[in-house]
Parts: structure tokens; sequence; C-alpha cells
């Protein structure tokens, strides 16, 4: 039942739904009784089941929502970032639960939280501040296959097909074959979404997403000895995707019980709404976000480990790490939950990955735990217009000449993904010379996205 049918049979938004909503998920549909504790909610205080309900909408209604009386403090990176995400940025920090922001110099306008967006909270969760693909993540893998391949017809040619057989991109993408990961042995009964989704998560488990994600085979390089390998140049293969379908269904669902708890947030507030860590909801969304980065892990570990094993290849490095997530840490004397909705992690010596386009490069970092950053980084060049304004903007026929002048195969992708489309990730990278260092670098030559036409995911 969905919280306007609720509202129809008298249980007010905020508290009353909230509680009539977990009396469902456990009992099940009774519209006679919720329509008799609306119509008289004293005489249910003492119910069993219901009592929480009664009492909830016996008490005083919630007062309207009242921001703080200053906004949480927050930083900018980067020069002339959308309007649209600093007003969103502006917004989530004027909520009652925020104690600190910051905004990264790849930032566009999202839903709730921007992407590029950091926000600490408060002894609660937001679930539009993780994003709907949860967990969204990158890997990298450096192969002892040597990097002559790509000059080599036969052998690229040889690459290019285990890429096309080892990968299914889009909505829906799954394998008749399923992967083996012992994610699927996990506790999915942690949430009834992620229990409802678990055979449907098997299916898609090696898979990626539409959007932005991808895979693709490249050039590593460093030019000193790091990571346990030489310097030089090697071969190797990056991925972008996160937890699918699941993880979508996670979000939509604890998004719609934080939109129910707080009814009163105003409209420009609403895909900001939280749900307390100690409550029942809460906790069963932490856990299945927690899940499903587990889940995005080991999409990644199986295309990885079979793209390597069916080329017969070594492997010399693994680097990998989130960007739609949420941390329990402690930042300015505080423990608090930290949503980093499209940034990378950068504490003092964490590694991580940030790709720039399908034709420019991928950065590995090391961070450098700038405090008003909230540790973070960017995740990415991020975007300079909208998928619907790239598809009137450009077409394939001349970016397919740009991208065999520069080199690049390309297997399948939208027109909205085209290098256009992006920031220069070294304007981007140079804008948060203070939160990371460069470690090396990652230049695409064979890359794979989900074709043309497909709904993006990100």
């Amino acid at each position: 039942m969905k919280p306007t049918e609720l509202n129809e049979l008298g249980i007010p938004k905020g508290a009353p739904i909230h509680e009539a909503i977990a009396i469902l998920r456990k009992k099940g549909v009774d519209r006679e009784s919720l329509s008799a504790v609306a119509a008289e909610p004293n005489a249910w205080t003492e119910h069993k089941i219901y009592g929480a309900l009664a009492a909830a909408m016996l008490e005083a209604p919630a007062d309207a929502f009242v921001p703080r009386e200053e906004p949480a403090p927050w930083q900018q990176w980067g020069e002339g970032l959308e309007e649209g995400a600093v007003q969103q940025m502006r917004n989530a920090c004027a909520l009652p639960v925020a104690t600190a922001g910051a905004l990264m110099p790849d930032a566009h306008q999202g839903y709730g939280l921007p992407i590029g967006g950091v926000l600490a909270t408060e002894g609660c969760v937001i679930p539009y501040a993780v994003g709907v693909d949860i967990a969204c993540r990158m890997k990298l893998t450096v192969l002892d296959i040597p990097v002559e391949w790509l000059d080599n017809e036969e052998t690229t040619n040889k690459l290019k097909s285990q890429l096309s057989r080892d990968t299914a991109f889009g909505i829906g993408a799954s394998f008749k074959k399923r992967h083996q990961h012992q994610v699927m042995d996990r506790d999915w009964s942690v949430s009834p979404i992620t229990q409802q989704n678990k055979d449907k998560a098997w299916s898609q488990l090696g898979s990626s997403g539409s959007g932005n994600h991808f895979v693709e085979f490249g050039i590593f390089t460093q030019t000193e000895a790091q990571f346990g390998i030489e310097p030089g140049r090697y071969l190797a293969l990056l991925s972008h995707s996160g937890s699918r379908g699941s993880g979508a269904a996670v979000a939509g669902h604890y998004s719609k019980l934080a939109q129910a708890e707080h009814a009163d947030l105003p409209k420009e507030l609403i895909h900001l709404a939280w749900l307390d860590l100690d409550s029942e909801a809460g906790n069963e969304y932490w856990q299945a976000m927690s899940l499903m980065g587990e889940y995005a892990e080991a999409n990644h570990a199986c295309i990885h480990r079979s793209i390597a094993k069916n080329l017969g290849a070594e492997v010399l490095v693994d680097i990998e790490n989130h960007h739609n997530f949420a941390w329990k840490e402690r930042h300015f004397g505080k423990d608090v939950v930290v949503h980093r909705k499209g940034a990378t992690p950068a504490d003092d010596g964490v590694l991580g990955i940030i790709p720039g386009s399908m034709a420019s490069p991928a950065y590995i970092v090391r961070g450098k735990g700038k405090p008003e950053s909230l540790n973070s980084a960017s995740h990415g060049a991020g975007r300079v217009m909208s998928r619907t304004a790239a598809k009137k903007k450009f077409h394939w026929q001349t970016e397919k000449e740009k991208l065999n002048a520069a080199g690049i195969t390309l297997l399948s992708a939208g027109i909205d993904e085209v290098p256009g489309v992006y920031k220069d990730i070294d304007e981007v990278m140079g804008a948060q010379s203070d939160l990371v260092d460069t470690l090396a670098q990652f230049d695409p030559k064979i890359v794979k996205m989900a074709p043309a036409g497909e709904r993006p995911e990100d």
C-alpha cells in the first residue's frame, strides 16, 4: 500500500505513515483495521500491533520544517560549477541533520545531493545522498600481457573479442550461465528488498549498467616503482559500474520511506529526506547498502577474473574504490555519516581511481586527507551538458573520426557519452591538487559501454 493510499484512509503524513508502513511490512494489508485506528486512535493505544501507530497519531502534528539557523560549513573545489549543483549543496547544508559538506570540481546537478557532493550528517543516512546506483565503483587490473598487443591486429582482435564475450551491458543485462562468487552466500534477508532481488542479482552478477559505465583495455603508465611493479607501460583493464537493478530497488524503496517520514520537507529538499540509523528502516537500509557494496565489488571481481583467466593472463596489480556510498567516520570531533555521491574517498594514503572520458586518461591517485573536503576528491571529469543536449549536438560520423585519430577503438556506446560531454580531466585534477597526489595514469584504447539507446542508470 502506497503512502497516498494510507493518506486516503486517514493516516496523516510523517511519523504515522512511517508506523503504518512498518505494520504493513510485518502483517500485510488490513485496510479495515488501519481505517479503524485512523478514526479512533485512543481506542488502540494498548494494542500489540497498532499501538505505536495510534500513539503517533495522537501526538501533536510535527512542526513545519525549520532549516539550521546557520548552514553547515562547506567548501567548493573548482570554478564555474553548475549553479544548480551549487544550490543543491547549499540546500543540503541547511538540513538540521547536516554537519559539514564539500563540493568536488566535477560537480553537476543530481537528485537531492549533487553528483560530486559530499555531506556529513549526525545519526542518520540519506538514501538519495548515496545515490540510485549504490556502491558504483572503479576497478583497475594491471596484467602481465605485453602492451604491444595493442599494436598488433591479431592480438588486438583477441582483446576486443574477449571484452565482448565476458561483459554484458545495459538495463536488464544478465548471464544465462551464472557467475559464482561468495557474495551470493551472504545473508540477503537483511532487507525485504534485497531478499526479493537476490535471484535477479545473481543473474546480473558480473554485468555492467548503462550511462557512463564501461569496461576498457588501455595502457597503464607509471614513472617510478610502486604497487610491486617496476616503472613503465603495462596493459591494463579498467571498469566502472555499480550494484545494478538490486541497488536501484534498495535506493527507491528506502527513499520513499524517508520521504514519507519527512513529508514536511519543502519541495527542493524532499530528495534529501533521511532515515535515523536507530530506526528499523534506517538499520535495514544501512545493511542493504553495505550488502550492495559487497555485490558491486563482486561484479567487478567477476569481470576482471573472467577476462584475465580467458586471456591466460596473470594479475600484477589490483586497485579499486567506491564512489556512491556512505561511511561512518569521525570529522571535526564528531561521529558522522559521510555521504559521497559521485566522490572518491581520499583519506591520507588511500588509493583511488578518477577517470576522464573514453578518450582521456584516468588517474590513479593517493589521498591527502584534507579535512575541509571530508577526505574526498572527485569521481571523474564531470559532465558539461545533459544527455538530451549531447544527443542534439554530437553526431557519430564526426565523433568516430576523432576517436580513430586518437587511437581509440569503440565497441559500443551512446552518443551522450562521447568525450565532448565531459570536462577536461586535467583541469579537474588541477583544481583538486590539494586533495590527491597522482601516482599513475591509464589511457583507454579499447572501450565498451552500453549500446546507444539504453536508458542511463547513473
